[in-house]
């Protein structure tokens, strides 16, 4: 009897998926690459005839669209709400702005300024941003008047909302704190003028009333309607009396 000679190694060729298992002893004959597979994703609408559009994906791509994970790939679109100028998206407009200086910088009615848009047409920004020029022009190197000036415009504003629905006229708190803002503009223009001249104490004097009557006729003819009749005098008042504060706050007395 003839020894057996040597066995040949057995052939395994199970499948998995899309890899095929084989012996050592045919590996040298086999030769190949791997690639990724060229997948198209339909990305829709070429009628009933399927000519829609494709586009190549990749390995990784199909891998999470087939594991439920294609949300990861989604772009969402661009909202126009959120391409907005900053100036738009603060409700800030800079010419409305400039239309009310001007009303209350020259508050003659034969100008032939509407007027009533300061008061109709109540903004925030426009306020804050006159109370605080107005703020900083008072500083004289100290920082304590900024919150005092802030604090008496709010606060002042209210009670001079308050006196006048007490009164009996129809006004908002928004439209006096944009009016009494706004209404300090003429105490700015001034300004400069008091530091030249403020050597010249009569002199000194006049320009400061001058500005008082100013910001307060500004306020007073915007806020003091026909609905006050016989009793104007209540609100003009306290009006005059808030600028004489504000100009104090300037000036330091």
């Amino acid at each position: 009897m003839q020894p057996p000679g040597p066995q040949q190694p057995p052939l395994y060729a199970p499948s998995n998926g899309d890899f095929t298992f084989v012996s050592s002893a045919e590996a040298e004959d086999l030769s190949g690459s791997i690639a990724s597979p060229d997948v198209k994703l339909n990305l829709g609408g070429g009628g009933g005839g399927g000519g829609g559009e494709f586009i190549k994906e990749s390995t990784a791509t199909t891998f999470l669209r087939q594991r439920g994970y294609g949300w990861l790939l989604e772009v969402e679109d661009d909202d126009p709400e959120d391409n907005k100028p900053l100036l738009e998206e603060l409700d800030i407009d800079l010419k409305d702005i400039y239309y009310k200086i001007r009303c209350v910088l020259m508050p003659m009615p034969s100008l032939g300024f509407n007027r009533q848009v300061v008061r109709d047409n109540p903004d925030f920004w426009g306020p804050l941003a006159v109370v605080l020029f107005f703020s900083m022009v008072s500083l004289y190197g100290q920082f304590k008047v900024v919150s005092w000036i802030i604090t008496i415009w709010i606060f002042g504003s209210l009670t001079i909302f308050l006196l006048a629905r007490v009164l009996g006229g129809e006004v908002a708190y928004g439209q006096v704190l944009g009016v009494i803002g706004y209404s300090l503009l003429p105490l700015i223009v001034i300004a400069p003028v008091l530091l030249v001249i403020g050597s010249f104490e009569v002199v000194s004097t006049l320009i400061k009333l001058f500005g008082v009557f100013w910001a307060a006729y500004s306020a007073a003819s915007l806020l003091v309607g026909e609905e006050f009749k016989t009793k104007k005098p209540l609100l003009i008042y306290p009006i005059f009396l808030l600028y004489i504060y504000f100009l104090s706050l300037y000036t330091g007395v």
